[in-house]
């Protein structure tokens, strides 16, 4: 049998070092402990709704300009949407010809781009769901291509104008049936800011 022999000095040394240690240690957790103050609510958001041709959203997640929303502002997005009449131009299945249609909307279009020469816009290519997402992409580039094209030769200047292709990724309209892809099948210009 083993006997162990207990050092009183030495236990009592360790008890007095490891004092300091925990007080240290309780002082560091109560420091952590304190009440967290309370944040403010955050500020309410205005949501419009997205409805497309209207200019008001075109649903794309392209947030708004900064003091824009108002028709009476001129150069804004809304006086755009108002004095152009919309923002979309749409196009028949597989295609991103410009049709009459689409070049009297583009044509007012670049009437109110005329008007503001310091305001810059990006013209958005999408595709209805069918068809690959790359073929997609690439056909809402055609389509915001052609568009910005069409701009370009009313007198646009192609440096106000950036294009982007989102594809089939934002629809305007769910559904899988010809009113929803027809809707989809489309081009928007954002008004993106004034220079």
């Amino acid at each position: 049998m083993t006997v162990f022999y207990v050092n009183k000095e030495i236990g009592m040394s360790q008890r007095l070092l490891s004092l300091p240690l925990i007080a240290a240690l309780a002082i560091t957790v109560s420091a952590c402990a304190t009440k967290k103050k309370d944040l403010p609510p955050p500020p309410p958001t205005a949501t419009t709704p997205s409805t497309p041709g209207t200019g008001l959203d075109s649903g794309t997640g392209t947030p708004p300009v900064a003091g824009v929303g108002n028709a009476n502002i001129p150069g804004s997005a809304a006086d755009f949407a108002a004095q152009s009449g919309t923002d979309t131009v749409l196009f028949q299945y597989d295609s991103y010809e410009i049709d009459d249609e689409a070049r009297t909307i583009l044509g007012k279009q670049a009437e109110w781009l005329a008007r503001y020469p310091n305001v810059r816009v990006t013209v958005e290519g999408h595709a209805d769901e069918r068809g690959t997402r790359e073929y997609n992409l690439a056909l809402g580039d055609r389509r915001a291509t052609a568009a910005k094209n069409f701009l370009a030769a009313q007198g646009v200047g192609t440096s106000r104008m950036t294009t982007i292709s989102y594809g089939k990724e934002r629809p305007v309209a769910e559904g899988s049936d010809e009113a929803a892809w027809a809707l989809n099948r489309r081009s928007v210009t954002v008004v993106a800011s004034a220079s």
